[in-house]
C-alpha cells in the first residue's frame, strides 16, 4: 500500500554566503553571486568553514527560473537571490517557456565554477531545482497549485518542459566534471501539496527525470535528492532503500563521496547538515524501479 511520508527539515531556508566569507573575501553584492571567478573562491571557502567534503554552487534556487526569464534580486550575503517579479500570470503561458542557454549568463557562469573547482581537485556538488522551486521565480505559487488541482493536464506539459531543460543541465553538469547532482523541490513537498498531487508529481515528473537521468550519470557521478523527494519516490513505489555498509561514525556528505561508482541515488539526509554521523555504519542507498 502506497504511503508517503514527509522529512522535517530544519535547513529549507539556508541561503546566502555566511558572513565570515563576506568578510574574509571582502565580497561585494551582487557581483559575488554573479561571475564564476567569484562563485569559485566562495564556494571553496565555504567548503572549508564548513568542513565539508564537497563544494556546493550555486548558493540560491534562482538560477534555472533566471536562465528561464525570470527577474533575481540579488540581495546580499545574508538573504540571498530570491524572485524579483513575476513573469506570468497564467500557467499556460509557461508552455512558451524557452530553451536555456547554458552558454550564457549566470547559469553558464555556474558551469564554469564548477569546472574550476574540479581542476582544483574538489568534489562539487550542483544543486538543480525541482519545478516548483523553478516556477517560484516566474509565476504565484497560487497559480500553479490552482492548475495543478484543475488542469493537471496543463501541468503535465509544463512538467514536460522543465524535465527536459534539467535534463540538459545534468549533462552540461556532466561535461563540467560535477560528481554530484543535488535535487531539491521545498516548494512541492508533501506538506504543501498533500499526499494525491505528491504522487502524481513523482509520477509525472520526479520519476521519469530522475529514470532519465540515471541513463547519463555514469561511475563518476551520484545524484544527492532533499530526503523529501526520496521518501517521496519510496512511498510512491518508484524506488526503494538498500543499505549499504560505510564506516561507523563516517559523516553522511562523507558517505555520499564513498557512495560515487557504488550506487547513483542517494536521499537520506539533507547536506546541510554537515555534521550528520551514521552511527550505525549504514548507508541508505535508492534504486530506481
Amino acid at each position: 500500500m502506497k504511503k508517503i511520508l514527509d522529512f522535517n527539515c530544519t535547513f529549507l531556508d539556508q541561503a546566502g554566503i555566511p558572513p565570515e566569507i563576506s568578510t574574509q573575501l571582502d565580497l561585494t553584492f551582487p557581483e559575488a553571486y554573479q561571475t564564476a571567478e567569484n562563485m569559485t573562491k566562495i564556494a571553496a571557502c565555504i567548503e572549508e568553514y564548513k568542513k565539508n567534503p564537497f563544494c556546493i554552487l550555486p548558493f540560491c534556487h534562482t538560477v534555472e527560473s533566471e536562465a528561464l526569464g525570470g527577474e533575481v534580486n540579488y540581495g546580499n550575503g545574508v538573504v540571498g537571490p530570491r524572485a524579483k517579479s513575476y513573469r506570468y500570470d497564467k500557467a499556460e503561458q509557461l508552455l512558451e517557456l524557452p530553451e536555456i542557454d547554458f552558454d550564457r549568463g549566470r547559469i553558464a557562469e555556474v558551469l564554469r565554477a564548477c569546472k574550476n573547482l574540479r581542476e582544483a581537485n574538489h568534489n562539487v556538488m550542483l544543486e538543480i531545482s525541482g519545478p516548483f522551486n523553478i516556477l517560484n521565480g516566474l509565476i504565484d505559487a497560487g497559480v500553479v497549485l490552482k492548475t495543478l488541482r484543475k488542469h493537471p493536464d496543463v501541468m503535465e506539459q509544463v512538467f514536460n518542459k522543465l524535465r527536459h531543460q534539467l535534463v540538459n543541465y545534468v549533462k552540461k553538469a556532466k561535461e563540467n566534471k560535477v560528481n554530484i547532482i543535488g535535487y531539491a523541490d521545498s516548494s512541492g513537498g508533501l506538506n504543501i501539496l498533500g499526499p494525491k498531487f505528491t504522487e502524481f508529481v513523482v509520477e509525472e515528473f520526479t520519476y521519469p527525470l530522475f529514470k532519465e537521468i540515471e541513463e547519463i550519470i555514469d561511475g563518476n557521478m551520484i545524484v544527492q535528492m532533499c530526503p523529501k523527494t526520496s521518501l517521496a519516490l519510496v512511498g510512491a513505489e518508484k524506488a526503494m532503500f538498500r543499505d549499504v555498509e560505510v564506516e561507523p561514525g563516517i559523516t553522511y556528505n562523507e558517505a555520499c563521496i564513498e557512495m560515487i561508482g557504488k550506487t547513483k541515488f542517494a536521499g537520506q539526509m539533507c547536506v546541510k547538515n554537515t555534521g550528520y554521523q551514521l552511527k550505525s555504519g549504514v548507508f541508505k542507498a535508492i534504486d530506481l524501479k
